[in-house]
């Protein structure tokens, strides 16, 4: 195991031992303050692009397995990690973390001081890094990741390339991936929803001739903003169909609606509480997010706040009651995290049916 170092874009150098992949990589560096998960967390195509510093301070304890993957190909750029452990203890591990990594072409740190580091970027807030061999000229690094401009293109690498089918007898749900989550599908495929998952650049016209009776915009990794043509398929579906929107696409719900949206100064990935504004309930929820909707500019819109986070007065979620039309930032699949949120599936589903074409088509078939 060979000397590696993670160099921040303000100058600060991390030293520890490489793991996974011997490979150069750049990011920008978020930590993620959840207890397990590592797993979902690697293969979350929200974290596309990152290096993610795990609070955890040992991680790798439970390995590997088939089952807990949010994609067949994860695409952070670098994890980062107190203490590895080499010999993982679980009856459902297949292969250790270092091994899945270098399968991956994903380097490692360990040995890093994660504290430290977590606590510089809390007050310095996000910023790229750059993992590489330790005799690396520090100046070098720093001139190159001056030179490294932002992925514009990150929801074009994570989303499907073409649609495809998950057949159930329920209500027909077109869900357009941003960088779906495979809980999102587990929870529809729950409730025995017919699934079409469709490209983010499928078109207003295409979408109808699938004839959905709701349609969901899932999480994803970057700026809304970089998607022009999904605000625009959005903007057209509004008040036509039912509409629910995860994380990226809650981004995109409120910017499709005159909201504007931030940067948060350090992100939230990991486990957090928020509440639910009706009830004045607290919940844990799980998060991944960089940007968050301007409160300031709900003011302005009909979007309703559904929930607000309770450690930063972020907005959690919006409704707009005539569009038929809700989003969330929070991941109500969780993979990982708390799972009480799920319930939000049923809510999109009971507006599903309430819809007036859903109630002609049901009469239809009734005679």
């Amino acid at each position: 195991m060979s000397n590696y170092q993670l160099v921040l874009e303000d100058g600060t150098v991390f030293k520890g031992t490489l793991f996974g992949r011997e490979e150069e990589a750049s990011g920008d560096v978020v930590f993620y303050n959840g207890m397990t998960g590592y797993q979902e967390v690697i293969s979350d195509p929200a974290n596309a692009g990152k290096i993610i510093v795990m609070t955890q301070p040992l991680v790798g304890n439970y390995g590997i397995n088939r089952d807990d993957f949010e994609t067949l190909n994860p695409c952070v750029h670098g994890l980062i990690v107190k203490e590895v452990c080499d010999y993982p203890s679980n009856f459902r591990s297949e292969e250790s973390l270092d091994s899945f990594l270098k399968a991956h072409h994903i380097p490692g740190i360990t040995g890093i001081d994660t504290r430290q580091l977590i606590n510089h970027i809390r007050k310095n807030g996000v910023m790229k890094g750059r993992m590489t061999k330790a005799r690396e000229s520090t100046d070098n690094i720093l001139e190159s990741l001056c030179r490294t401009s932002e992925n514009t293109e990150l929801v074009k690498h994570v989303s499907t390339i073409k649609p495809y089918i998950i057949p159930g007898r329920g209500a027909r749900i077109v869900l357009v991936d941003l960088g779906m989550k495979h809980g999102i599908l587990r929870e529809l495929t729950k409730r025995d929803c017919h699934i079409t998952v469709v490209p983010y650049d499928y078109s207003y016209e295409k979408l109808m001739r699938l004839k959905p009776e709701g349609v969901m915009f899932s999480n994803g990794p970057g700026h809304p903003n970089d998607i022009p043509e999904v605000l625009e398929l959005m903007k057209q579906l509004l008040g036509r169909i039912p509409l629910f929107s995860i994380g990226l696409g809650h981004q995109l719900f409120a910017l499709s609606l005159g909201a504007t949206i931030e940067k948060l100064p350090y992100g939230q990935h990991g486990n957090y509480p928020i509440k639910t504004v009706s009830t004045d309930q607290a919940h844990i929820v799980s998060k991944s997010q960089l940007y968050t909707v301007d409160p300031s500019s709900i003011e302005s819109t009909e979007l309703i706040v559904t929930h607000v986070g309770l450690n930063r007065p972020t907005i959690e979620g919006l409704s707009h009651d005539t569009y038929r039309a809700f989003s969330v930032q929070f991941n109500p699949e969780s993979s990982p995290g708390p799972e009480e949120m799920s319930y939000i599936f049923d809510i999109f589903l009971d507006r599903v049916k309430q819809f007036p074409r859903h109630k002609e088509e049901a009469s239809h078939v009734e005679k």
